[in-house]
C-alpha cells in the first residue's frame, strides 16, 4: 500500500450490492445491504471498502476508487444471453443492470476487477457469453449448493500461468453456493480453474492484461485465506500508484 503522508494508505475498494428488504431494530423495509464477510475480507486485506447499491448507477463513480468487487446474489436474468427462464431460475434485473455497467466500465478502465459468484457470471455474460442455469441437469454430480444456507466446498486445479495459479498455486478448495455455471466462455475471457466435472471455477481476461479475476466460488466465506483479497487489493494500490504518476506527468 502506498503512504500518503504520515500515514498508510488503503486503496478504495468498490462493491456492489444488494438493494432489497432487510430488518434492524424494528423496522423492516428496502434496504442497501451486503454479507458482512466481504466487507470484512476487503478491510483484512488492506482495503478501505466503499458499497454501491444497485440505484443511481454512475459508471463514473468508477474514477475515484482503485479496484472494484462485483459480489455474488441471485442468478443473472437469461434473457441478457437470449435463453429462455428454468423453472430454478430467479433474477433481480435492477442489480443485473447496475453490475452489468459497472463491470464493463471497469474493463474498459484497466480498474482491477474482482468478480466472485454471480458477478463471475455477470462478468462472462457481459462479454457475450452464456450459463448453464441448473448444473444438476447436466451434471447430477454436482453438489455446490449442498441446502438452504449451507455452503459446499469446491475443489480446482488451476491453469498455468494464470492469475489464480500465481495466488493460489495449481490446486485449491473455496466454499460455493450456487447452482448456476458458466456455459459458452466468450473470446474475451480465458477459463484459468476448473473443477474435475468440468464446472468453470475461474476466469480471466484472455490477453491477461490488467488485474481481472472472476471466480465461481465464495473467498469471502474463507477468513483465513484471504490471498485472493490480497492480490486483489495489492493491484488496486498499484493502479492507484500509476494513476498518479501518470497524472503528474
Amino acid at each position: 500500500m502506498a503512504s500518503n503522508g504520515s500515514e498508510t494508505y488503503r486503496p478504495r475498494i468498490a462493491l456492489t450490492s444488494y438493494y432489497q428488504d432487510a430488518s434492524w431494530g424494528v423496522w423492516n423495509a428496502p434496504a442497501a445491504i451486503i454479507p458482512g464477510t466481504y466487507v470484512e475480507a476487503v478491510v483484512a486485506a488492506g482495503g478501505t471498502p466503499l458499497l454501491l447499491p444497485p440505484l443511481g448507477t454512475d459508471e463514473t463513480v468508477l474514477d475515484l476508487v482503485d479496484g472494484l468487487i462485483v459480489v455474488g446474489g441471485p442468478d443473472v436474468d437469461p434473457v441478457r444471453y437470449g435463453a429462455p427462464a428454468h423453472p430454478r431460475t430467479v433474477a433481480q434485473p435492477l442489480r443485473d443492470e447496475h453490475d452489468t455497467i459497472l463491470t464493463r466500465a471497469a474493463l474498459e478502465r484497466g480498474l482491477p476487477l474482482f468478480a466472485i459468484c454471480r458477478g463471475a457470471q455477470i462478468l462472462n455474460v457481459a462479454l457475450n457469453g452464456s450459463l448453464n442455469q441448473h448444473l444438476p441437469d447436466t451434471n447430477p454430480t454436482a453438489n455446490y449448493q449442498p441446502a438452504p444456507g449451507v455452503f459446499g466446498e469446491a475443489a480446482f486445479t488451476t491453469a498455468r500461468g494464470s492469475l489464480i495459479q500465481s495466488l493460489l498455486g495449481d490446486a485449491a478448495a473455496a466454499p460455493c453456493y450456487h447452482h448456476q455455471a458458466m456455459d459458452v466462455v466468450p473470446d474475451g475471457l480465458r477459463v484459468t480453474a476448473s473443477s474435475t466435472d468440468g464446472t468453470v471455477q475461474a476466469l480471466e481476461a484472455a490477453d491477461a492484461s490488467g488485474w481481472v479475476l472472476g471466480v465461481q466460488f465464495h473467498p469471502e466465506q474463507n477468513p483465513n485465506d484471504l490471498r485472493l483479497f490480497s492480490g486483489f487489493v495489492q493491484a488496486a494500490g498499484s493502479y492507484r500508484a500509476n494513476r498518479n504518476e501518470m497524472s503528474s506527468l
